[in-house]
């Protein structure tokens, strides 16, 4: 298993990001699919997850998140992206993607994770 996250930076408050995930080593286009975060000093928290198929039903967020970011993937390119926008302060953390056990879990029970993206938000 191999998670590749890209796209992290520093903006200002109110700005936006993308955040891509290349995924190998697994059935990407099987899998529930999902973003953390972890903050400084914190632990690693869910942000969003959607299915298999990508299906906007099927996406769902922690809460301090709904509104601002959008999650999606590309099964064909076995991609998983997070589009953030209005981005505040205590967005700022380090962003992983990994795997779900199964649809409606917010917490992954992966081994592997990838190195993270930082995201900085500050003016």
């Amino acid at each position: 298993v191999q998670l590749l996250e890209s796209g992290g930076g520093l903006v200002q408050p109110g700005g936006s990001l993308r955040l891509s995930c290349a995924a190998s080593g697994f059935t990407f286009k099987s899998e529930t699919m999902a973003w953390f975060r972890q903050a400084p000093g914190k632990e690693r928290e869910f942000v969003a997850a959607l299915d298999w198929s990508g299906r906007d039903h099927s996406k769902y967020y922690t809460k301090s998140v709904k509104g601002r970011f959008t999650i999606s993937r590309d099964n064909d390119k076995n991609e998983l992206y997070l589009q953030m926008n209005s981005l505040k302060s205590e967005d700022t953390a380090v962003y992983y993607c990994n795997t779900l056990p199964y649809y409606g879990s917010e917490q992954s029970a992966a081994k592997t994770w990838g190195q993270g993206t930082q995201v900085t938000v500050s003016s």
